[in-house]
Formats: C-alpha cells, structure tokens, sequence
C-alpha cells in the first residue's frame, strides 16, 4: 500500500535504509478506494474479508484478541474464498499500567455476579500474542500489514520489508504521524475522531477523552500531509460515497470504513449489536470502561454506570471480558461494548460486494457533481 510507483519498501528515503525490496502494491491496483477496515472481535470474518476483496475493494483481517494459531487459520480460511489479496492487522503492546485497578474491579465484579451470574475476569496485562502475530504474517506472505495502537519494532518493520510486505500504521495525530513516517511506514491510515472502536493513540493521556487531541477528519488529513511525505489512508465516520469522494479529493488514496460493513451478512457482528444498529436510537460516546482504552460506541447503561473507568488496556478489556459475553448471550445490549462510529445509522443490512457496489456508483456521483459546480470539463 505504498506510493502507486510499484512500491519501494526501501524506507523513507529510497536508499535501502531496510534494504531495497520491490513490493507489489495492492492498493495501487484497486478497482475502487475503498479498505474494509479490521475490526476485530470476529466482525472482520474471513468472510467480510474475501467478499470485499471479490468486489475490488481491500480488505484488513484482524488478529486482535485471538491467538497466533487462529490467526493462521483464518488467513487459510480467506485464501479458500478468495486468491485476491488482502492484509492483517496487528495490536501494538501497550504501555503497562500503574493505576491501582482494585476499585474498578469490585464494581465490575459485584455486576458480573448480581447481573449475569458470572465472575469477571481478572485485570491483567498481555501483548496479545504481538511477535507470534508478526511471525505468522511473514511466514504466510500477507503482502500488507497494519498496525494499531502504536509503532512495530523497528527489527519488525525491517523483516516485514524483506518479506516484501508493505507497512501501515494508523495515527490519529500530526505527531503520531511524523514517528511512524520515521519508524519506516510505508503508508499512514489517519483515524479521524468520529470512528468507531478503540482509538489508535499511541498514548492514552487520561487528561483527554479520546486518550489525545481529537481531530476531526479532514483537518488531520490536511496537517499530516503537510508534515509526512507518505500516502495517506482516511479513516473515521465514512459511511457514504460522498464521503469517499470527499477524502479523496482531500488527498487520500483510499477510504477505510468499517461501521458500515457491520449490518453485511458476512459479518461476524453479534445478533444484539446488529439489533442495536438497525434501531438507531443511541448516540455514540468515547469510554473507558469495557477495556480501559478511549473507544466510540454506543451509549448504554454500563458506559453511563461507569464514567470513571482508569486508562489501563488491556487489564480492563481482560476484566469486562466474561459480562460482556453474558450480556451477549443474554441479548442484553445494556451490558456489551457496542462499536460505532457517529454515522452508524447509515449502515445497511446488504452484501458486502452490493455494497461497495453502491459506495462506488454513489462516490462517482458525487465527483461528478463536484466537478460540474467547479467548471471542470474534460
């Protein structure tokens, strides 16, 4: 996904900081700008992930919460679906935490057992299986890999470009893109505030709630390209064509969404979650409190209970695991961590290779439009 030249995994400067390796870059052969994004949590189903790719579209898998052997088997189980290609997505470790996490959970405690009838999980640290992850892409050739929360290693980075593979990292600020542009990214995803899920600040800051500076879309696409010589993925609230049109007039090679894949069939997304999409009816809301990192859902009576929730992820995600999967079970959507970004109302229940259909012929449109109240001709 590097720059549409054939794509020179050579680091920023082209002089081989990495070794000079030649990557095929599937991004510069799309059919039409748009990522699917990877969702993690089993929404990004191996299905999702060949469905788009079919239609011309890129697609990330993700790896998040799953070990390095299912990661494995679902990259086979998408290669059965589709020969086209199609990336991974990594979680960086982050930082361990030093709050005292004992308070946050009792309260989530005495909930798991009033409530649901089950424990809670216990407040612990993990990397989620990163190196295992990193060796699983290179020895099954995933050409494009992305990261989130965070920089790779810089040995990680260097082994990937071998690899021929290229590197995406998401940022959300100026400044998170200017270290990844240094740490040798090929391609930036920029994650704008309106996204759903976790933010993929490098830092939690507690002082914010989105864990950093919160920039809206378009402004961070416009500051980041002025500080980083490097392609540019827009990420955050894109639901519609226009919205892919607009991103890419602004300078983006490609558009990535993700909330408005979630209704698809092939999604993986729970039967509860999906009932809560389609009705429509709850604003979105950065919290803490199902996994201790900043992310945009829906709001419900656990956020609202839980305002407070300490900035230490993964120990709360590992906490809230077990009332999360109760209240899924129990269809109750009060109780679950119900990712969103702002415009969710727009999804559609339709295929995905339908939908990316419509995101194209609609995304024309518009550039259309845009060109006609412009004066452009020819």
């Amino acid at each position: 996904m590097s720059a549409g030249n054939g794509g020179c995994g050579a680091g920023l400067d082209g002089r081989g900081r990495y070794g000079r390796v030649v990557i095929t870059d599937p991004i510069a052969e799309l059919a039409v700008p748009i990522v699917v994004a990877p969702m993690a949590g089993g929404v990004s189903s191996p299905e999702l992930v060949a469905g788009a790719v079919e239609a011309g579209a890129f697609a990330f898998l993700p790896s998040g919460y799953v070990t390095a052997g299912v990661l494995r088997e679902q990259i086979a189980r998408t290669r059965e679906l589709t020969g086209k290609p199609f990336g991974v997505n990594i979680f960086v470790p982050s930082v361990k935490s030093t709050e005292d996490l004992s308070g946050y959970g009792e309260l989530v405690g005495a909930e798991a057992r009033e409530r649901y009838g089950v424990e809670a999980g216990t407040a612990s640290w993990d990397d989620d299986h990163y190196a295992a992850k990193v060796d699983v892409v290179v020895e099954t050739g995933i050409p494009v890999v992305s990261f989130t929360f965070g920089l790779p290693g810089v040995e990680d980075v260097a082994r990937l470009k071998e690899a021929g593979a290229s590197v995406v990292v998401t940022v959300t600020t100026p400044g998170e893109a200017r270290a990844a542009a240094e740490r040798g990214a090929d391609v930036l995803c920029v994650q704008g505030g309106a996204a759903g899920g976790h933010r993929s600040v490098f830092t939690d800051d507690p002082a914010h709630p989105g864990g950093a500076p919160l920039y809206d879309l378009l402004p961070a696409l416009r500051l980041i390209a002025a500080d980083v010589d490097l392609p540019l993925v827009a990420a955050g609230g894109l639901t519609t064509g226009a919205d892919i049109a607009a991103v890419v007039a602004a300078g983006a090679v490609a558009a990535q969404l993700g909330t408005v894949f979630m209704r698809c069939p092939e999604a993986g997304t729970n039967a509860t979650q999906r009932a809560a999409l389609a009705a429509g009816e709850r604003e979105t809301t950065l919290t803490r409190a199902f996994t201790g990192r900043p992310a945009r859902g829906l709001v419900n009576r656990f956020i609202v209970e839980h305002q407070g929730a300490p900035s230490a992820y993964p120990d709360l995600h590992n906490l809230t695991r077990p009332v999360r999967a109760a209240a899924g079970k129990a269809g109750d959507a009060d109780g679950m961590s119900l990712w969103a970004g702002q415009a969710y109302r727009l999804a559609k229940d339709i295929p995905v290779a339908d939908l990316i259909h419509e995101l194209i012929t609609d995304a024309k449109a518009a550039a259309t439009v845009l060109a006609r109240r412009l004066g452009v001709t020819g």
